[in-house]
């Protein structure tokens, strides 16, 4: 990982103990993490519809052409594609924290942290 101690800052001022983050930066690492923690600890075997929307946000938010070329685009893709085959755990952690390195760097364009709403579906 990159970018450690800026992502340990965003965990440890934007992630609450309980629920989502207020901010974009603290509910994507939130979402890796959960993820990571899932898979790894787990074997996925609590993963469902919550686990998906954070899938879904972590691309949506980071596929963005603004911050990434075409290359990291791609990758992103491809890295959120390998996290929601939830029948196939990814144990290792080089995607998750190649992931929160897009994070930052994300972050980093935009100048943030940028706030953001709570999501009602998101239960985890």
């Amino acid at each position: 990982m990159k970018y450690f101690r800026e992502a340990k800052d965003i965990w440890k001022n934007y992630v609450p103990k309980e629920g989502q983050s207020s901010t974009v930066e603290g509910e994507l690492i939130r979402a890796i993490e959960k993820l990571r923690y899932e898979a790894q600890n787990n074997g996925n075997g609590n993963y469902d519809f919550a686990f998906n929307l954070f899938c879904t946000y972590i691309e949506e938010t980071l596929s963005d052409p603004n911050v990434f070329d075409s290359k990291v685009l791609k990758q992103i893709q491809e890295d959120v594609q390998v996290l929601r085959n939830y029948k196939q755990p990814y144990l290792s952690d080089d995607l998750y924290d190649r992931l929160t390195d897009f994070v930052i760097e994300w972050s980093r364009f935009y100048r943030g942290p940028i706030y953001r709403a709570e999501d009602p579906k998101q239960y985890r």
